[in-house]
């Protein structure tokens, strides 16, 4: 993935429309959990060993939605000037020492500190 013309398309995209005042951090967190709301509709009352049989159509209306999440999540961090990257590198740093792989059991349940 070439992520800085990922961004420079998105911020093209929504600079094209004048969208910039709407993008507040305010709306544009609203925006997320209503898009993330909307990715998890997907899922809502589906057995979990029934996900592998979701329909080609299925499956691109899911990846509209994970679209939607990861742009409107961009936009925030870019207005708030929050590098992504290192953040997501951090928070790895952060979650490595809080999880170590020795307390990963096997099990679905995380482990508690």
């Amino acid at each position: 993935m070439d992520f800085e013309k990922l961004k420079a398309d998105m911020l093209k995209f929504r600079n094209d429309r004048n969208w910039e005042l709407p993008h507040d951090p305010k709306n544009l967190a609203m925006a997320l959990s209503i898009e993330a709301s909307e990715l998890l509709e997907h899922f809502l009352w589906v057995e979990k060993d029934r996900i592998k049989d979701f329909t080609e159509d299925k499956m691109t209306k899911i990846s509209e939605e994970i679209a939607d999440v990861f742009i409107y999540l961009f936009y925030l961090a870019n207005g708030l000037k929050i590098d992504i990257e290192s953040a997501v590198q951090r928070k790895l740093v952060m979650n490595a020492i809080k999880y170590p792989i020795e307390s990963n059991d096997g099990s679905i349940n995380k482990p508690h500190k």
